[in-house]
């Protein structure tokens, strides 16, 4: 099935999002790419063709998309493209499947990823408060993504950190 234009995908077109511990750089990003792009050529569920896309953005987040009109992914499905990333992890040199890790903009602009320890503690210092840019990785379809993934500390579950 071919990849479509991730900006074709309903609303509703289940989503994971994976974020990479650190920037991707102009020379490996393009690989990434290429390998993710062959896998969802490839993609199927229960031998159906899926219809998926993929973003990538800020040289840290991979957004892949299937629109579940057609046919959804199953669990094996799921299962193949996170072997892919974990797979490519080595080309990129960084974790593509990290979880729990908070991911903010600092002041400067610059994107971080760090624990959510390490959140609390960059709020306490000052560093993150709730008008702090957050990325959301926990969105899990399309609509979520245009509408959610990057917003405010104070917006999203986040505050909850900045308690502390």
């Amino acid at each position: 099935m071919p990849v479509a234009p991730f900006e074709t995908l309903p609303d509703d077109a289940r989503l994971w999002v994976f974020a990479a511990a650190a920037d991707v750089d102009s020379e490996d990003a393009p690989k990434l790419l290429h390998n993710v792009d062959l896998f969802l050529k490839s993609w199927a569920a229960h031998g159906h063709p899926l219809t998926s896309a993929r973003e990538w953005r800020d040289d840290r987040f991979l957004a892949v998309a299937v629109d579940q009109r057609t046919e959804g992914a199953s669990g094996c499905s799921i299962d193949g493209l996170f072997r892919t990333l974990k797979d490519l992890e080595k080309v990129v040199g960084t974790s593509l499947l990290t979880g729990g890790l908070v991911h903010f903009r600092d002041a400067l602009g610059l994107i971080h990823s760090v624990s959510r320890e390490d959140f609390e503690r960059v709020a306490r210092q000052g560093g993150a408060d709730a008008s702090t840019t957050v990325f959301d990785t926990t969105v899990t379809t399309a609509g979520e993504y245009r509408a959610h993934f990057e917003r405010t500390a104070g917006e999203s579950w986040h505050a909850q950190l900045l308690a502390g």
